[in-house]
């Protein structure tokens, strides 16, 4: 009779043989906690991207054009619906937000109670609104401002000279002009002026030195 013999170190038994000796198991062990450490370390220690900065941009949030260089806004004098007369000079050392405006421009009339709540909030500090009507006599332009309960300045451009001067060929036309009489911005056309985005533009401009 024959007896078949299986070599010393091959198969299942000799994995368990292997298995049993304990340097083996130290290595294994040791294996096993430096997987899990790594492991473990990717989630406690793992870099998180840094969250990209809040964008301050309100030009272009706002889609406000900026001047190409410094640019002092053109001086000017007109009378109000109360028939005093205001210069633009006066205005120097505060910021002005300066609105061409007629009654019969739709979109004029839209922006017109965000450019009220934008006054009643930033008047007291620093920020005066200025609405320059074209071509449009005191009585229609009073009654536009009485029906809608706007309460900032009223300027009567009769013959549309100031308005000629600051390239008011379409309406709403608004110019934004800092403490120093410069000017900061233009858009064209209404905005929703009393945005979040709008208020804090216009809170970090009136924090600005003359």
């Amino acid at each position: 009779m024959s007896e078949i013999m299986e070599p010393e170190g091959s198969g299942f038994d000799s994995t368990r043989g292997i298995l049993r000796r304990p340097l083996v198991w130290v290595a294994l062990f040791g294996l096993l906690s430096l997987v899990a450490f790594g492991y473990l370390g990717q989630l406690f220690f793992r870099t998180k991207p840094a969250s990209p900065p809040a964008a301050r941009d309100f030009f272009e949030r706002l889609s406000i054009e900026r001047p190409e260089k410094i640019i002092q806004a053109p001086d000017f004098s007109l009378e109000d619906l109360s028939g005093k007369r205001l210069s633009l000079k006066d205005l120097k050392g505060k910021v002005v937000f300066l609105n061409f405006w007629a009654t019969w421009c739709v979109p004029c009339r839209q922006e017109m109670p965000f450019m009220e709540a934008l006054h009643r909030e930033f008047k007291d500090r620093g920020l005066e609104v200025v609405a320059v009507n074209f071509r449009e006599d005191r009585k229609t332009a009073q009654k536009f401002f009485d029906e809608l309960g706007l309460t900032f300045r009223a300027l009567l451009d009769l013959d549309g000279g100031v308005s000629n001067e600051y390239g008011a060929w379409s309406l709403p036309l608004t110019y934004v002009i800092n403490r120093k009489g410069e000017f900061v911005g233009k858009t064209i056309g209404d905005r929703r002026w009393y945005s979040e985005d709008a208020r804090a533009f216009f809170r970090e401009l009136l924090q600005e030195k003359n």
